[in-house]
């Protein structure tokens, strides 16, 4: 039954994020439209959250990987391929730092706006009262500190560039 209800979340969330994501244009644009699900996620659907990280601790206690390797290949055929394609692409196009490695950056990215995203909805209303700031905020602070890091260097206006 458990698994059948992560299909279920899996398979929507895959669909509206992918609406969200095709309207945007740059790499950094379509990862920012992303995360931004992701909060919207955390607001509007607290509990779909709260499962996935209950969830996160039965499967690594119990399950292997190949189960939900299997599911996510399912909803999503391209895998995480597709977000190293996104890093790829943004490093092509200028919006992404040149000196990522697609492969480990999004991993590291993706767990890292899951991770959050699962602890503070978990959390919830105690880390307003713990950190003084109610969990959208917290999570939209560490998906701009995560698009910084990700964000190709601008040029200072004004300064020739050297050869």
């Amino acid at each position: 039954m458990v698994w059948a209800i992560v299909a279920d979340v899996f398979t929507d969330g895959a669909k509206r994020a992918k609406k969200e994501i095709d309207a945007a244009g740059t790499a950094l644009a379509k990862i920012t439209a992303l995360f931004e699900y992701m909060a919207g996620g955390l607001t509007n659907s607290p509990s779909k959250i709260r499962f996935m990280a209950q969830f996160d601790a039965m499967y690594a206690r119990q399950w292997s990987p190949e189960r939900l390797l299997s599911l996510e290949a399912q909803v999503n055929p391209g895998g995480l391929e597709y977000f190293s394609t996104l890093i790829r692409d943004g490093i092509a196009d200028g919006s992404l730092r040149p000196d990522l490695d697609p492969d480990l950056t999004m991993h590291a990215v993706i767990n890292a706006v899951v991770g959050a995203q699962r602890r503070l909805a978990s959390l919830g209303n105690r880390v307003e009262l713990e950190y003084g700031h109610p969990i959208d905020r917290l999570f939209r602070e560490t998906i701009r500190i995560i698009l910084l890091g990700l964000r190709a260097p601008q040029p200072v206006k004004g300064r020739k560039r050297s050869l």
